[in-house]
Parts: C-alpha cells; sequence; structure tokens
C-alpha cells in the first residue's frame, strides 16, 4: 500500500535568542563587554610627565634667574669707580655729569649704549665708548671732532668742525694753542656775535666763504705782506686786513643772498681779488690804507693819511 504526500512537512518555527544573550555569548564572559587591551599604566603616565633632561633644565633657568637677581639687588657688582680719557676740549664736568651717578648701582644694569648716546651728544665728541667691567669700574673713552677753524667774538675763541659746529671755546685773552696757528682764523666783529655759544652752526654759506677768504694768499693780490687777517663786520661784511705794509680791503657779504649759488659766489671773490691785484700792480701799495671791491666793477680805495 503506497502512501501519497499531500504537501510539504511542517516545519518547526526557528527561534532567535534575545539581544543581550547574543552579546554574552560574543564577549564570553557573562554579564560583561571584551574591551580592546590598552596601553600599560607606565606608557600612558610617562607622557604626562617631565623628562629628567626637562627637569634639571627647568631647576637650571630657576637657580640662574635667582643668581641673577641675586647679583642685581644685593652688594656685589657694583660700580664703584668712574674713569674717562681721550678729552681735550670736552669739559670733564660734562663727562662727569654722565657717569658719576652711576656709583652704586650694579655692572650688570648699565645701559653703556644709553650712556654713550649721551655722550656723543656733546658738540665736542665725535665718537665715544663706555665700558663697564666686573671690577666695577665705568670707564669712558672719547674721540672728539678735528678743530677745522677758530672763531673769535670780542671775549671768546671758538673753535669748529667741518660741518660748521661750534663745539670748543675759551677766553680770547689766553695764548691760543699753537697748534692752532696754521688754521683758517675770523674774527666775527658783527653785533650778533656775542650770541654765539658751543653747539651754534655756522651757515655753510657764511662758512665756505670765510674759509675762501682765508685761504687767498698775499701774492694772489699782488701784495708783499706775509700775514692776511680775516675780519666780519655788519657794514662791510667780510675783510682783509694786513699789518705790514697796513691796508684794508672790504669785500662785502656773503652767505645772505639766497639767490647766489655757491659757484656764483667764487666767481665774486675771484674777480675781487684780480681787481686789488690790479690796484697795486698800478698804485704804490705802502700808500694805500683802504680799498672797496664790494663791486669788482667799481674799485674805490683812500690813500694813507
Amino acid at each position: 500500500m503506497k502512501l501519497k504526500r499531500q504537501g510539504p512537512m511542517p516545519t518547526r518555527p526557528k527561534t532567535r535568542a534575545p539581544r543581550a544573550t547574543r552579546r554574552l555569548a560574543a564577549t564570553g564572559v557573562r554579564g560583561r563587554q571584551a574591551r580592546r587591551p590598552g596601553a600599560p599604566m607606565r606608557r600612558r603616565f610617562s607622557g604626562r610627565l617631565p623628562s629628567v633632561r626637562r627637569l634639571i633644565a627647568g631647576v637650571g633657568a630657576v637657580a640662574a634667574a635667582a643668581v641673577l637677581v641675586a647679583l642685581l639687588n644685593g652688594p656685589w657688582l657694583r660700580v664703584t669707580d668712574v674713569a674717562w680719557a681721550g678729552q681735550h676740549y670736552t669739559d670733564v664736568d660734562d663727562l662727569r655729569g654722565v657717569l658719576a651717578p652711576q656709583r652704586g648701582t650694579s655692572v650688570l644694569a648699565i645701559d653703556t649704549a644709553a650712556l654713550r648716546a649721551e655722550i656723543e651728544r656733546m658738540p665736542s665728541v665725535a665718537e665715544a665708548t663706555v665700558t663697564a667691567s666686573l671690577t666695577g669700574e665705568l670707564a669712558a673713552t672719547v674721540e672728539e671732532s678735528s678743530v677745522a677753524f677758530v672763531w673769535e667774538t670780542a671775549m671768546v675763541r671758538f673753535l669748529g668742525a667741518s660741518d660748521g659746529t661750534i663745539f670748543a671755546g675759551g677766553p680770547v685773552d689766553v695764548d691760543a694753542d699753537p697748534d692752532l696757528a696754521a688754521l683758517p682764523h675770523v674774527t666775527d666783529e658783527r653785533s650778533d656775535a656775542r650770541l654765539v655759544t658751543v653747539g651754534d652752526v655756522i651757515p655753510e654759506a657764511l662758512l665756505r666763504t670765510a674759509l675762501d677768504v682765508s685761504a687767498i694768499d698775499p701774492a694772489r693780490l699782488g701784495s708783499r705782506a706775509t700775514v692776511l687777517a680775516v675780519r666780519l663786520d655788519d657794514e662791510y661784511g667780510f675783510r682783509i686786513v694786513s699789518a705790514e705794509p697796513a691796508w684794508e680791503v672790504a669785500l662785502g657779504v656773503f652767505g645772505l643772498d639766497p639767490r647766489e649759488t655757491a659757484a656764483e659766489a667764487s666767481s665774486r671773490l675771484d674777480r675781487q681779488v684780480t681787481a686789488v691785484r690790479t690796484l697795486f700792480a698800478s698804485e704804490t701799495e705802502a700808500e694805500i690804507g683802504w680799498v672797496d671791491v664790494r663791486n669788482p666793477g667799481k674799485v674805490y680805495f683812500r690813500a694813507k693819511g
């Protein structure tokens, strides 16, 4: 007898385990979820703690700062002596006024650059160096400007640099330094001359003419004189004065007309020199007392007596 299947055999429905059960099975630990293994504790703390080398460097920096503070505030390394050298025309009181107040100051706190700048602002100083030693000495060495000309007023003999700066002065009745004899001399008899003081600057055009007139050789004038003096006054401007034979030449004012260039002023002076030479060639020099060549085209002269 054959049995005939009438349809698929019924299957038992599959049951799925609860999610919590599956999660526990995956971890292998009942009630706890597995975690990835972390870095060792020593490695974790070593990243947060400074290294020995850094600790040593930090301690050294703190110690150095403490030593520096102690040296700055303590009784050691203090300025006990001040000195200066190289000055000839520079006022010693001015140098002392800059350096002496630093006595008692810590050597490490001395601003030598500021002191040098203050000294170099003195009219006679071209350059200066300032040093502070651990032995407590603060020293300055100055290099002074070279004397280019002598400018005398009724009361004071001034010394000037090539840029026209008056950087030193002394009584005119005191014998001048023999080393200054060969330099250009100008005797300023103008009313404003009494206002000239150390630190002033002679105007460029005025100084240029003063130096040019001082450089005139008597032979260019056709004169037998050996020494010529240069004077400056309000009425005649520049004058050339000879003591032997005795005569004066009025050249006029230079440096006041802004329209006159340096070349034009030099040309005018050359024409004046030529006019005097022509006069001395036609007249006896010893008999002439006064010559006016302010206008080189019209020369006036006055005989002695």
